[in-house]
């Protein structure tokens, strides 16, 4: 039997026939007490750091340009300048720019680019001209003479035509011939000598280099706040499908495997066509044949889709899929016909608890409680930082770089030491111990969120089990099961058992937050040459992945146990491993079919939301073409969908996976407390003996709970 068959002393001893078990055990108390202070002190302390970024945290410091006295264009008093003008920009050529991510230039925020070419030499002897071009100085002038304006620094020595560029106004560069112009001149003055248009190249390359990041997290951001509505109206497209399907599965469970499976097998093999089709469209097209070597990293992805190189990639990867699951599905055919019969008991569990199809959405729910909320922290902390000032000099002097203070710079001793130099705003930091600890609070910030976003998913798969496991040792399923059993387990897992669920998930965040810090290093390491510490570094985060994944299988199991039986964590980890173990070829051959049913299922819910989203999103329906948003990076909408539909779908399909996983553990044990007799009966149904019976591999059963009670009255009438 079962429960008999792999019943040894290194896997425990088989559980005993106790005629007061029915069930999920009511009086029980409360379990992991230590790890649930913790969890709630430390959920105290996240809220305490959350209220210290928001109290010195400003999200418009990764937005907004800041000129040099820390101001933000076109926020406050400078609403109505939202463009940043350096005042020569030739001194962002300098390599400290690379590492200061600022320009040793003044920096004013100003109503719009300058259009017009001249000096200041030129401008201040015509009194229009005079008048634009003051402008874009950092006060007014007043009547004081060109020198003494350029030896304060008041305003520009010149201005080029600029165009403005993420705020900033940069050069408007061009080319005639061979030849780089600025503002359609190959010179220009800068008050003193005559320059080349190509000098100013340098300084706009360093400047461009330091706002790279900034300019494609700009267009993402851009993208998402153009496309934020149909991203959504495709996620509820997701959780649409994914509701019809499980409901259907609730009522046609034998059928809607058969129509998950050849739809999966059918989208894969209309994606290899559709792959197939651009593939050979491109043949004659200029420039299609380079391959993605060359090509290199663009932060563009539509340009990749003009390669044909990237079409072949499609098509290797979606046939090598749709051959692997063609050959399971062959290979398993016969434990997906058993695995079939166990999601139609599935349905069955299910139609006694029909809340359950709907409390994915209290779970999502509270997962978006939690990403928000670690969001707007990391947000806030990442520009809790205050502007730092440094001594900025055209020539060296005793005190370049260092930090000084712009309210008293002008009568400091650094200003008399170094006469032509200036107190600039440089960048965000700061010297309090707040902003040393800032990447502690941060840490923090991370592993909390990982810690209560697991908590909230054991919160449902205990949830869930707890009111499946009330079906399975329900004696009669019509009466003995409870008024509202999925809010009972609700109750009992919070009232008694939020230090477990706290003990588990904590284990599992640990492991990701490590996970995380080898992802990290690993980063770090791009460039080394150190070929052990990479090898090292592959195997570690092989290890912990492992790791990861097999923490997640005990936790999901001990959930159950703690659910049915009311025991510690750790108690309940070890009863349900090694029932596991007792029964490990019906874990692998029988329970885990089930499991690739739903990844299937999964599967197909994300290739035709994401199919559709491909097809909007990039504007090669011409339906579509007229309402479809303009984006920079269309691939940012199509890949949100994408990661957003898996989770939707796994959300709604874990009830099934939960439902089957309890069933399953509640099955096993009804297998070693029972013996089928009429004075012992299996507590399962008809329907899942039966699936046990269909099982080729399974060794000869005695009747179900309700088959031999119906052989009981027999003999009684006899």
């Amino acid at each position: 039997m079962c429960g008999e068959d792999g019943a040894s002393k290194k896997s425990g001893e088989p559980r005993k026939f106790d005629p007061s078990f029915k069930g999920p055990i009511q009086n029980r108390g409360c379990t992991d007490i230590v790890c649930c202070i913790i969890f709630i002190i430390a959920i105290v302390g996240y809220l305490a750091v959350g209220i210290l970024a928001w109290t010195h945290g400003d999200p418009r410091k990764v937005i907004y340009p800041t000129d040099s006295m820390g101001q933000f264009c076109g926020q406050g008093k400078l609403e109505k300048q939202p463009f940043l003008f350096y005042f020569n920009m030739m001194k962002c050529a300098s390599p400290m720019v690379l590492l200061e991510f600022q320009c040793p230039t003044p920096q004013v925020c100003v109503q719009t680019c300058p259009n017009r070419t001249m000096t200041l030499i030129t401008a201040i002897s015509k009194p229009q001209d005079w008048e634009y071009y003051k402008s874009y100085c950092k006060e007014d002038p007043g009547h004081k003479a060109a020198a003494q304006i350029l030896k304060e620094k008041l305003c520009p020595a010149y201005l080029v035509s600029s165009n403005p560029f993420l705020q900033r106004c940069f050069p408007s560069m061009g080319k005639k011939g061979e030849v780089i112009t600025v503002g359609d001149q190959e010179k220009f003055s800068d008050g003193v000598n005559e320059l080349d248009a190509k000098d100013l190249m340098a300084g706009m390359k360093n400047a461009s280099i330091v706002m790279e990041g900034r300019q494609v997290a700009m267009k993402i951001f851009e993208d998402y706040t153009k496309s934020w509505y149909w991203i959504l109206i495709c996620l509820l497209i997701a959780v649409v499908l994914s509701l019809i399907f499980i409901v259907l599965l609730r009522f046609l469970a034998g059928v809607m495997v058969w129509v998950m499976i050849l739809m999966v097998v059918a989208v894969i093999a209309y994606g290899i066509a559709h792959c197939s089709i651009k593939y050979v469209s491109l043949k004659d097209t200029p420039g299609s044949n380079i391959t993605l070597q060359q090509l290199g990293f663009q932060p563009d992805f539509a340009v990749y889709l003009h390669i044909r190189q990237t079409w072949l990639a499609f098509i290797i990867i979606l046939a090598i899929l749709e051959l692997i699951i063609i050959l399971l599905l062959i290979f398993l055919r016969n434990r997906i016909r058993v695995a079939v019969e166990l999601m139609k008991e599935a349905s069955r569990a299910i139609g006694y608890v029909m809340s359950s199809l709907v409390f994915p959405i209290f779970t999502f729910f509270l997962l978006a409680i939690v990403i928000a909320f670690w969001g707007v922290n990391a947000v806030f902390l990442s520009t809790s930082s205050e502007p730092v000032y440094k001594v900025f000099n055209e020539t060296e002097c005793v005190h370049s770089r260092e930090t000084c203070n712009p309210e008293n710079f002008t009568s400091s001793s650094m200003k008399s030491d170094c006469p032509h130099s200036q107190c600039l705003f440089a960048f965000y930091g700061g010297e309090t111990p707040y902003h040393k600890y800032l990447i502690l609070l941060q840490f923090y910030n991370v592993f909390l969120f990982f810690w209560c976003a697991n908590f909230v998913t054991a919160l449902g798969q205990m949830t869930l089990a707890g009111a499946f496991a009330s079906y399975y040792w329900a004696f009669d399923k019509s009466k003995d099961m409870p008024a509202f059993p999925l809010c009972a387990s609700l109750g009992r897992s919070l009232r008694y058992h939020t230090g477990s669920l706290a003990f588990g998930s904590l284990l599992l965040a640990i492991v990701q937050v490590i996970r995380v810090l080898l992802e990290y290093i690993d980063h770090k390491l791009k460039g080394a040459e150190n070929k052990f510490a990479k090898f090292l570094l592959c195997c570690l985060k092989c290890c912990f992945w492992c790791l990861e994944k097999f923490i997640k299988f005990i936790n999901r199991n001990a959930y159950i146990m703690v659910a049915i039986y009311g025991k510690n964590f750790c108690r309940s980890a070890r009863d349900a491993f090694f029932l596991l173990m007792r029964n490990v070829v019906r874990v692998v051959v029988l329970d885990k079919v089930t499991d690739f049913i739903l990844f299937l299922g999964k599967l197909l819910i994300v290739g035709l939301v994401g199919i559709f989203a491909f097809f909007f999103f990039s504007g090669q329906t011409d339906a579509f073409k007229g309402t479809a948003p303009s984006l920079h990076y269309y691939w940012v909408p199509i890949l949100t969908v994408l990661v957003c539909s898996y989770l939707i779908a796994h959300g709604f399909f874990s009830v099934y996976a939960m439902c089957v996983d309890t069933l399953f553990l509640c099955f096993c044990d009804d297998l070693e407390r029972n013996d089928g007799s009429a004075a012992q009966p299996f507590f399962m149904t008809a329907g899942l003996h039966d699936v046990l019976m269909k099982d080729p591999d399974a060794a000869p059963t005695p009747a179900s709970r309700e088959e031999t009670m119906q052989l009981t009255a027999t003999e009684k009438m006899d």
